[in-house]
């Protein structure tokens, strides 16, 4: 079929916000942008300079993806080339995989007019990732609170945040295989019901836009937190400053290593400051949720 030049815009994310392990996302103000044109292979083009390493070719998370999906449908995707520009830090735990891969999803239901619906697109990509709380939010916007036993797919989405957004980034990655390393294969039966009490009032706090209760329960996690909290410098400093500064909460963003703090609009530059001051090893990110999901359009 034949197709015009076009381009993909995919939100970063944060996930988990403590208690919603592997289930709630927020979609950030930061992007990967996409232009796609027809090439005689695929080649891929990166911009930034912190992705030059990745694969150019065939076997390009974003290429490979929009291949499964071809595959999924019995149909021949038709090479093209990708020129990516993104300001999503690669390996910090913001989504820079949900969002390639979404972005890849994106690309071959448009080159293949497959017309897939929105929960279709994160059907396919939780499968991919193994949990949908990155790639609903890339795909939606807004927060997200997910549900995927591998079978049935469930989301509620809550469109519009208002909160500001602080990112503390490490200069290091942290694997997100090494980080799931860390967790435990049991937890005791009353740690996962405090957890999951957390998690339960997380999930209703963040939907009615309670964010002084979501805060507080952003800070009570037992599923994962415990057991990766060493591996940030200065965490429990970090941690006790933000309240200190009237910081909504704090907690590990995704997999990590960077922490994601939730703050009253408006107070975001002036936390920043304060955090970047006392914590010079972090790089200090000042953004804000994205109420814009995916978009795809011609050029």
């Amino acid at each position: 079929m034949s197709w015009r030049e076009f381009s993909v815009t995919v939100p970063a994310s944060t996930a988990n916000l403590g208690p919603g392990f592997d289930s709630i996302g927020l979609a950030l103000d930061l992007h990967l942008l996409i232009n796609v044109s027809a090439a005689s292979e695929w080649t891929v083009e990166y911009a930034n300079a912190g992705y030059q390493h990745l694969s150019s070719g065939s076997d390009n998370l974003i290429v490979s993806t929009a291949q499964v999906v071809a595959d999924k449908f019995n149909h021949q995707l038709p090479a093209s080339k990708l020129y990516v520009v993104t300001d999503i830090p690669l390996g910090r735990g913001l989504g820079s995989s949900a969002s390639a891969i979404a972005g890849g999803i994106e690309i071959a239901d448009r080159l293949l007019g497959l017309e897939l619906t929105i929960k279709e697109k994160v059907k396919i990509g939780s499968e991919m990732e193994g949990h949908p709380d990155n790639v609903s939010a890339s795909f939606f916007g807004g927060l997200t609170i997910s549900y995927d036993d591998g079978v049935e797919l469930d989301v509620i989405h809550v469109p519009e945040v208002e909160i500001g957004v602080v990112i503390l980034v490490p200069s290091e990655e942290f694997l997100t295989t090494e980080s799931r390393g860390l967790l435990p294969e049991l937890l005791e039966h009353s740690v996962a019901t405090r957890g999951s009490s957390a998690g339960n009032v997380l999930s209703a706090a963040l939907s009615c836009g309670d964010w002084e209760t979501a805060g507080r329960m952003m800070e009570k996690d037992t599923f994962h937190e415990p057991f990766r909290k060493n591996r940030f410098p200065d965490f429990e400093a970090i941690r006790h400053t933000c309240k200190v500064l009237g910081s909504y909460g704090c907690a590990i963003s995704g997999a990590g290593p960077s922490l994601f703090i939730a703050v009253k609009k408006g107070n975001e530059e002036e936390i920043s400051i304060k955090l970047r001051d006392k914590f010079p090893h972090y790089e200090c990110l000042v953004t804000k949720p994205s109420s814009v999901g995916i978009v795809s359009c011609e050029i």
